[in-house]
């Protein structure tokens, strides 16, 4: 029996389990996949909104520029990268710089600080850009963050805080009984808050008559690797249109870059990336900087986002008492994220609930080692310490065997290939996993006592190895 059932373990679900976890209830996080944050939270910009786009008065506004100021202290508390780089859209004529204008007063009735750029100051900030551009808007505010670790170190620091979190656990079926929910015909809750990303109208569906549609939209991107040359400094985005905020050029926190998305309205279940889309996110992408170098991309990838039909967050008890929706979060919903889980809390759960805090609730997660970023002093006193922190196993992204072993003891542990590049970065680099992809997959065996053919690449049947090959013993 649990006080609360949340359906979706994606950034938004995590960042709710984690707000309330700092309160005497019990809580259960079910997720359909093999991991946390393996949807729209794995496959996004990666980019904190500083907040001057979204329509006044909206809740995307307002959870926005909320949820921006919020990302410092959390990312400190959880160990995340985040960088605050700053954001400029760029104007390639005289109609778009009367846009930026327009946006500027936008901004002003957000409440965020933007500052608009003519052509000369616009180069100067950035010089790979194509010199026909004619002026920009700054936003300083806006900044990069590392989505895959911020969704599974806010689960880590909710399930050390109490929280259960089940994996592989797909809703099909709730039901509600004497005033309790049952889910799946095992789970019973008082409250439960649907928060199922591009799922969320068949969840809902599930309690409730119709009343919103959830429309995946589907983004392709490049991938280029980290190069040290000059390229691009802050988030470059193009004047937004009606299917978004366009294709935008933007750094990483791993020093990565991304080209993209495109938007297409798609299946909930089409994730392909096809050349012809890719081909018109370079062309966009060509018309802003000059000479980009598409012989850098390692790979590319697309991703689904929930775009409501409401055209605007949807944050509400339904017509089921004690049935949340928390659904619709599409961009800018990773910068609105910690806002939300606030106001889900706030103004929804502590009105059923007597919310007490816990003595002994702790905000952060243990450190991360990152061996890649000490000196060579700091490195060798781990070595010391732990020959494994010696043995490299991701060469182009410099991960060692310790600090694979120290993320499969904490309390989110990655149980695939991919779980664990999205965590540590193992086989993100240059070869794509070609020189360490085996080694990952024999550490991963030993931890869980598996064969290594029963270790998938993502969920429990996407398996890598299936039958010995010649030579192996």
């Amino acid at each position: 029996m649990y006080d609360i059932i949340i359906i979706g373990a994606g950034v938004t679900g995590s960042f709710i389990a984690r707000e309330l976890a700092r309160y005497k209830l019990n809580v259960l996080v079910l997720e359909k996949d093999f991991d946390v944050g393996n949807e729209t939270t794995a496959a996004n910009s990666a980019i904190v909104h500083s907040g001057y786009d979204p329509v006044p008065g909206t809740l995307k506004a307002k959870l926005n520029v909320e949820g921006n100021k919020m990302f410092d202290k959390v990312c400190d508390e959880l160990d995340v990268s985040f960088k605050r780089i700053g954001s400029i859209t760029v104007a390639l004529d005289e109609a778009q710089m009367e846009t930026l204008k327009a946006l500027q007063e936008r901004a002003k009735e957000n409440g965020v600080e933007t500052i608009l750029l003519n052509r000369e100051e616009l180069l100067e900030k950035e010089p790979m850009l194509q010199k026909e551009v004619i002026g920009g808007l700054l936003a300083p505010t806006a900044g990069i963050i590392d989505p895959f670790n911020l969704c599974v170190h806010l689960m880590e620091n909710a399930i050390d805080n109490g929280v259960t979190l089940k994996l592989n656990e797909e809703v099909t079926k709730i039901v509600k009984e004497d005033g309790l929910f049952v889910v799946n015909d095992q789970y019973k809750a008082k409250v439960v808050i649907n928060a199922t990303g591009v799922m969320g109208d068949i969840v809902n569906e599930l309690v409730n008559d119709k009343t919103f549609d959830i429309m995946p939209r589907k983004g392709q991107y490049y991938v280029f690797d980290h190069f040290k040359r000059p390229f691009v400094s802050h988030t470059l985005f193009m004047v937004p249109s009606d299917k978004g905020k366009g294709v935008l050029i933007t750094p990483t926190t791993s020093g990565n870059y991304l080209v993209g998305p495109s938007a297409n309205l798609v299946a909930r279940d089409e994730k392909s990336t096809d050349k012809q889309t890719l081909n018109n996110v370079r062309a966009q992408a060509n018309n802003v900087i000059e000479n980009i170098p598409y012989y850098e991309t390692i790979r590319t990838f697309a991703g689904l986002r929930a775009t409501p039909s409401t055209h605007d967050f949807i944050i509400e008890e339904s017509e089921t008492e004690n049935f949340i929706n928390v659904v619709g979060i599409e961009s800018p919903g990773l910068a609105s994220s910690p806002a939300i889980a606030k106001m889900v809390i706030d103004e929804i759960i502590s009105k059923k609930f007597d919310l007490v805090e816990k003595e002994d609730y702790n905000p952060r997660v243990r450190r991360y080692v990152k061996l890649k970023n000490l000196s060579i002093e700091e490195r060798q006193e781990y070595f010391k310490s732990n020959k494994d922190y010696g043995t490299i196993v991701c060469k182009c992204e410099q991960v060692s065997k310790g600090e694979i072993i120290d993320c499969l003891n904490r309390s989110c542990p990655p149980h695939s290939i991919k779980a664990l590049k999205r965590r540590l970065r193992v086989g993100f680099g240059k070869c794509q996993g070609g020189m360490c992809q085996s080694v990952a997959l024999e550490i991963l065996a030993a931890h869980y006592g598996l064969d290594k053919k029963e270790i998938p690449y993502d969920g429990p049947k996407a398996f890598i190895l299936l039958k010995k090959t010649k030579g192996e013993e």
